[in-house]
């Protein structure tokens, strides 16, 4: 369960962050999820509510936002978005080439 790994690292960062602003608590966060990045949902969001408790985000409200990744079809040369690592949702053809997958990262941060 790697998400729990994540969720602890973006703990510190969104604690760190929220420290150095002067914040009393941080009461949401916004994660942004690559559609290709192996990261159960609900694993995530189980591991965050840990990884705040005791902290300046605990009781935060999680905010996921997915974002397709970007990928190159070398059947019909084009750039596009994809969801899953499967085919091409233009041309149907398996032959892809990942150009970008951002994994996790912290959008931004809401505090009091």
């Amino acid at each position: 369960m790697h998400e729990l790994s994540l969720c602890q690292n973006a703990v510190e960062i969104i604690t760190q962050q929220a420290r150095q602003n002067g914040a009393q608590r941080v009461t949401g966060v916004w994660l942004e999820i690559d559609a290709l990045a192996c990261v159960e949902e609900s694993a995530l969001r189980f591991g965050f509510d840990i990884a705040c408790r005791e902290t300046l985000a605990q009781d935060c409200t999680l905010h996921i936002l997915h974002k397709p990744a970007q990928a190159w079809c070398w059947n019909c040369c084009q750039n596009v978005e994809i969801t899953r690592h499967d085919e091409c949702p233009l041309c149907h053809c398996p032959s892809l080439h990942v150009e970008y997958s951002g994994g996790v990262q912290i959008k931004s941060i809401e505090v009091e």
